[in-house]
């Protein structure tokens, strides 16, 4: 059945519809007005204006490093630079004019300090020559901005003290515990190269330090590769044995890395970063002892035994040369050869153009 009619019901009905679409016209009309008015006050922000004299005046826009902003630094209790700077308050001291902040996170190790960066969690970190291989084979937007030299004599192959294994060749069938991907991860590869044994002969066992330390003190494994501190540690409670270090074998060299997107939109930023870095490394490589005391309680490292493992290493904040970056070429292409990484990659193509000051 139809309803009747009613003229005044029809005129209520369009009354309130005009209404409605009257109060969305006004809606849309003031969230253009207040985009025009943003867009208008940014144009002339950064646009010539007139004096009350006529004469034009320029208003400055901050620089890069200027601007406010936040950088994101990972790093390892072990990697003694940054974990030095975090504690010590100094990027956030040289940062505190321009507004600008910093978050630290913590990893175990390099290659989940990579994740991280290309996650895009961190802007900025450290790790030992061979994570960055790893990252740049897996397509990671990574970037060298310097180099840390380290030392040789900071990363060994260890065995028990009461071990029948005397040489590296003994390695062979046998189980050895490491970080994959780590700088001890080519140190072994190295050793056993030179020794005649493939790296496939070996049982591979890939750890973290505090687990690999477990398991080689409980000898479920029969050696194990690792770096300091935690070398110098072992080395303290257990009296290891040292099969090889990386002397003759590989650079055992640091890497400051950071994210290409904060390279190339942050420049000044990462320069005065790379400043901080800097200052805190000449204070470590001045001050060994210093440093053990400083590290010792978040290490869980006696001092005197982490002042072996500082005595025992160099400090620096490097500009990469050629020389460096053909080491490091070496260190992919051996991971290549061995079916470590899936395609050959080209070092060079991810270092950074900037310059570092060494002063």
């Amino acid at each position: 059945m139809l309803t009747k009619f009613s003229p005044s019901r029809f005129l209520g009905i369009a009354i309130a519809f005009l209404q409605r679409f009257q109060q969305r016209r006004i809606r849309s009309f003031s969230l253009l007005f207040a985009v025009g008015l943003s867009l208008t006050l940014a144009v002339s922000a950064c646009s010539p204006s007139a004096s009350d004299n006529g004469t034009p005046q320029t208003t400055q826009v901050p620089s890069p490093a200027a601007s406010a902003t936040t950088v994101r630094i990972g790093y390892q209790k072990a990697s003694t630079v940054l974990y030095a700077l975090k504690a010590k308050g100094e990027l956030e001291k040289a940062f505190a004019a321009s507004g600008s902040s910093v978050t630290w996170s913590e990893f175990p190790a390099g290659p989940p300090l990579l994740e991280a960066l290309n996650a895009g969690s961190i802007d900025f970190g450290y790790t030992g020559e061979s994570p960055p291989i790893f990252a740049q084979a897996a397509g990671i937007p990574l970037v060298y901005v310097a180099y840390d030299p380290w030392s040789p004599k900071a990363e060994a192959i260890l065995v028990p003290k009461d071990s029948p294994i005397k040489s590296v060749a003994e390695l062979k069938g046998k189980k050895v515990a490491f970080a994959k991907g780590s700088n001890a991860n080519y140190l072994l590869v190295k050793a056993l190269e030179k020794a005649g044994v493939q790296y496939s002969d070996i049982q591979r066992v890939t750890l973290t330090p505090a687990d690999a330390r477990a398991v080689f003190e409980a000898k479920k494994v029969d050696a194990w590769a690792i770096w300091d501190p935690y070398l110098a540690a072992a080395e303290a409670a257990t009296g290891t044995r040292t099969l090889a270090d990386a002397t003759g074998l590989a650079p055992n060299r640091g890497y400051y890395l950071a994210a290409k997107p904060f390279v190339d939109g942050k420049p000044d930023v990462l320069k005065i970063v790379l400043d901080q870095v800097k200052k805190v490394s000449d204070w470590a490589k001045n001050n060994p002892t210093e440093v053990a005391k400083f590290l010792s309680p978040a290490l869980g490292i006696d001092a005197p035994v982490l002042e072996i493992a500082e005595k025992r290493r160099e400090y620096d904040v490097l500009p990469l040369t050629d020389e460096v970056i053909t080491k490091q070429q070496e260190v992919a292409d051996t991971f290549y050869k061995i079916k470590l990484i899936p395609k050959e990659i080209k070092v060079k193509e991810i270092v950074w153009e900037g310059k570092v000051n060494n002063s």
